[in-house]
């Protein structure tokens, strides 16, 4: 029974959809998170005194910590808006094609 299941699942085009879109949004946002700290760590390399300055004269804080910072928040933004669309579209989605499989 359940293989039968499996297979209307799998031979769904709206299966088939919701698959291509998932993974083209996943990629999208890893290749942006991947884009953000391979920068970062040539930001290091190439330029460490420019995270290494000062933030303004007489502090303390450098540039580095908020670009670090800010990456860190980008990331958990960028998980959220996966989330977001996981909850939404994705789960539609894969509630219409369980609907649509079921005996």
């Amino acid at each position: 029974m359940n293989d039968l299941i499996y297979q209307k699942v799998e031979s769904n085009p709206r299966f088939k959809e919701l698959v291509q879109k998932r993974s083209r949004f996943a990629w999208l946002l890893s290749g942006i998170t991947l884009l953000l700290y391979v920068a970062f760590i040539f930001l290091i390399a190439f330029e460490p005194g420019w995270l290494g300055t000062p933030l303004y004269a007489g502090a303390t804080i450098t540039r580095g910590i908020p670009v670090g910072v800010g990456l860190i928040v980008i990331s958990f933004v960028l998980t959220g808006i996966y989330v977001f669309r996981a909850n939404g579209e994705f789960d539609r989605l894969t509630a219409d094609i369980i609907r649509e499989v079921q005996p």
